[in-house]
């Protein structure tokens, strides 16, 4: 049973936190709440009235909405057109009116501070600019009750802080807020109380002033977390890859043509894990992409894998899987992996070229590398056959990362790795990406979670407006380092000072 005997209660302007790791249940009681599921037993009321809903309109109509973890627009859609999709303004009531969807939308975004084009396609915008859509799709409701699955775990931070903003403001109003999250920091932050779920089950439920973190955390995995230690240098070590002179240039959603990597260079070395930082649009993730081969745009620089250069301008991911180099994207859900198919068929995908190249594969051979996945990964799972959107998003991200690591590459790139999983399979996430590094394999990995970057890092790279503003060391790690290159006002400083 996903979930079991699970007791919630949530007041009027209340923000009540909900924790537990993948696979404890939030995503099942959400959506029980919400009226995606229908709940099997148990007892449900708003404002005491018993209610049994057998549809998110449904849900809506009392007064409850939700922000899913995973993003549910439509892409060849305007950000106006997925806010009041299903509730568009009518003329005479038969026609669309458009202009005042686009009119409505803009208020609605200017009200809340978000400065996304009302016009512009769901398709072109970045992940965390699509979150804030979605967020200002479930305001747009007036609901009584909100429901904010990771709704941070896209943004930025000064687009989280602004959101922390929206929710205190919200429950100041009366509304009460349902708000599950990984970050800790951010939970302890902004709620009132605290319900814990593990395997399904209720824990406990605290006043979040009345416990800590540890407290939290023992609740949800059952168990001590180990602290990540400070890493050694690595420089000494060979030169596995480097990029030099990247650039990426493409216009924005207003048409005009801009830099979004300028002239970034770096090397990595046997054993590294390289990290990446920066806030939201500052280039990280387009880093990743020139050296896979897969951005779009007008692209420039090389990129030297173990000796052999490669012309980024005509690089495709073909090329770099056959370079040995493997790219765990940032939207697993959308690039990382196939949904309707099983464990088996999601596990073989980069290995083709070499498991079958006349085009065929035995399904013996397919099943053989799904299982020694799912044992190394330690993928808690009911065998190759089952689903992938039946997995947790931990074990979810395990498949991904085993897949490209069928490959053997020499060079890994990891964008937001952790990306809307839980503490414990974070745990075990680290612990992969450590071996691999001990193992001599060169790890490129851009995280928004400074506290990550700083404990798995040798050294970090900081963007800033598509600029490399400078490379850290381990030695010199701090926060309000990292935090001040990432900014265009601080990282100017330091070049000012320099």
């Amino acid at each position: 049973m996903a979930l079991e005997s699970v007791d919630l209660d949530i007041h009027a302007g209340e923000i009540h936190a909900v924790m537990g790791e993948n696979g404890a249940g939030k995503s099942t009681l959400v959506k029980i709440l919400s009226g995606v599921y229908r709940r099997s037993g148990g007892t449900m009321t708003v404002r005491g009235e018993e209610v049994d809903f057998v549809s998110p309109k449904e849900a809506e109509r009392y007064g409850i909405a939700i922000i899913h973890q995973e993003l549910n627009l439509i892409p060849s859609l305007s950000v106006a057109e997925n806010i009041f999709l299903g509730r568009e303004p009518m003329k005479k009531g038969l026609f669309i009116d458009y202009r005042a969807t686009e009119t409505q939308s803009a208020e609605l975004l200017s009200r809340f501070g978000i400065d996304i084009d009302p016009k512009a396609d769901i398709e072109n915008l970045r992940v965390g600019e699509q979150q804030l859509v979605e967020i200002a799709r479930a305001l747009s409701l007036n609901a009584d009750v909100l429901i904010l699955d990771e709704p941070t775990s896209a943004l930025s931070e000064a687009e989280a802080q602004q959101l922390a903003r929206l929710v205190r403001m919200l429950a100041e109003r009366g509304v009460a807020i349902v708000y599950i999250s990984h970050r800790m920091n951010e939970v302890f932050a902004l709620a009132d109380k605290i319900t814990v779920l593990r395997d399904g089950r209720f824990i406990a439920t605290h006043p979040a002033s009345a416990i800590g973190e540890r407290d939290v955390i023992r609740m949800m995995v059952g168990r001590e977390l180990q602290p990540q230690r400070a890493k050694e240098p690595v420089t000494a070590k060979p030169v596995v890859l480097s990029a030099h002179h990247l650039g990426l240039s493409r216009p924005n959603s207003r048409g005009r043509v801009h830099a979004v990597v300028d002239d970034v260079s770096f090397d990595v070395h046997a054993g590294e894990i390289l990290g990446i930082g920066g806030l939201l649009g500052s280039g990280r993730t387009e880093v990743l992409e020139l050296i896979f081969g897969a951005a779009e745009g007008q692209r420039s620089g090389t990129i030297i894998r173990d000796g052999s250069s490669l012309d980024v301008q005509s690089l495709t991911p073909r090329q770099s899987v056959v370079n040995g180099i493997g790219f765990l994207t940032e939207d697993r859900k959308g690039t990382g992996l196939l949904l309707d198919a099983d464990i088996r068929s999601n596990a073989v995908l980069p290995s083709l070229p070499w498991l079958a190249p006349t085009g065929l594969i035995s399904k013996g051979r397919e099943n053989a590398v799904a299982r020694r996945m799912i044992k190394a990964m330690r993928v808690r799972c009911q065998g190759p056959d089952q689903k992938i959107d039946e997995l947790s998003g931990g074990n979810q991200q395990k498949i991904v990362l085993g897949k490209w690591l069928e490959t053997r590459p020499r060079v890994v790139l990891l964008d937001e790795p952790t990306r809307g999983i839980d503490v414990g399979a974070k745990e075990e996430i680290y612990e992969l990406l450590n071996g691999l590094a001990a193992s001599g394999v060169a790890i490129v990995m851009v995280s928004s979670e400074l506290p990550e970057l700083l404990a798995l890092s040798h050294r970090i790279v900081v963007m800033c407006e598509g600029k490399a503003t400078g490379i850290v060391a381990s030695r010199d790690f701090s926060e309000e380092r990292i935090m001040e290159l990432a900014t265009p006002r601080g990282s100017a400083l330091v070049e000012a000072a320099a």
